[in-house]
């Protein structure tokens, strides 16, 4: 018969969040082995792990890091925001990104086989260990890394990630350092879509004017009116969507390009916004709609 206290059951339960009765059979089923009890539960966590995972996880968070001139964006979601600032998740997504910055994988299914930062385990099996534990399918969905000059921007508690790549020789100085939390906090706040006027594709371009001329002859224009109609409009576009060519938040007198032309001629060095990224925790997938009423009655039964 297996020999252990009450002691280590509740021990056993500290170490892997799993509910007192598991643990104990865990125990009695390992002969008392603690080593062995875990390895139990991990195992019958795979199986949990798989039920979870076809429930929409569409919260979480993003997050970022930037080390030793590598930087990373994250997102990892979970089913529900109150998972998302749970520390320990918290850590673990942390881990993920440092994983990221050191052993550069192309993508999220080549990360997973790999070791975690400051783990014995593989990614993969630490999620594993995370939705056994915390009892919600999580899913990492995506990353950047950038190498270089980057500035990171996390906003709303992890709701929304940004990291900008600049060329710079200017960029261990304090004045720079300000300029592009301003410029990754621009990103954060007016959504762009590119970098400038030459990334729009040309096929972007002939939509939105097939698109404006149709509103233009909508409104009772001549075609030569609404061609000139159009080509002030997509100026207009080109403010909203392009970076460089948006107005500047905290001085919409100047369009972000003067902004980074004034701080380069200021620090007397030269400053080129690279590329960029932004990520919104949970855009373009499906949320989950809870149904109080049947939450309730289920509850009942």
């Amino acid at each position: 018969m297996a020999v252990f206290t009450a002691k280590d059951v509740q021990t056993l339960r500290e170490r892997t969040g799993c509910g007192m009765m598991d643990c104990k059979k865990a125990l009695t089923e390992s002969d008392g082995n603690m080593d062995k009890a875990i390895e139990l539960l991990r195992e019958k966590g795979l199986s949990a792990a798989a039920k979870k995972a076809g429930r929409i996880a569409a919260e979480g968070i993003v997050h970022a890091v930037v080390e030793n001139g590598v930087g990373v964006v994250v997102e990892v979601n979970s089913e529900t925001d109150f998972v998302a600032k749970n520390a320990d998740f918290q850590g673990f997504v942390d881990a993920v990104a440092k994983t990221i910055a050191k052993q550069i994988p192309a993508d999220v299914d080549a990360l997973l086989p790999l070791k975690l930062d400051g783990s014995d385990m593989t990614v993969e099996e630490a999620l594993r260990d995370k939705i056994l534990v915390i009892g919600e399918n999580m899913k990492i969905r995506r990353f950047v890394r950038f190498e270089g000059v980057v500035s990171t921007y996390i906003h709303g508690g992890g709701r929304i990630g940004v990291m900008v790549k600049f060329e710079t020789g200017v960029g261990d100085k304090a004045e720079f350092q300000t300029f592009a939390k301003d410029v990754a906090m621009q990103i954060a706040a007016a959504g762009p879509l590119f970098l400038n006027k030459e990334s729009v594709p040309q096929e972007t371009i002939d939509k939105e004017k097939e698109i404006l001329t149709a509103q233009a002859m909508n409104e009772g224009r001549p075609q030569n009116i609404a061609e000139k109609m159009v080509a002030g409009r997509i100026q207009k576009y080109y403010k909203e969507v392009c970076l460089l060519e948006q107005p500047y938040v905290k001085n919409g007198d100047i369009p972000v390009n003067q902004y980074v032309a004034d701080t380069a001629k200021a620090l007397d060095g030269d400053i080129k916004v690279v590329e960029f990224v932004r990520f919104e925790k949970g855009e373009g997938l499906e949320k989950r709609e809870d149904n109080f009423a049947d939450e309730v009655a289920s509850m009942m039964k």
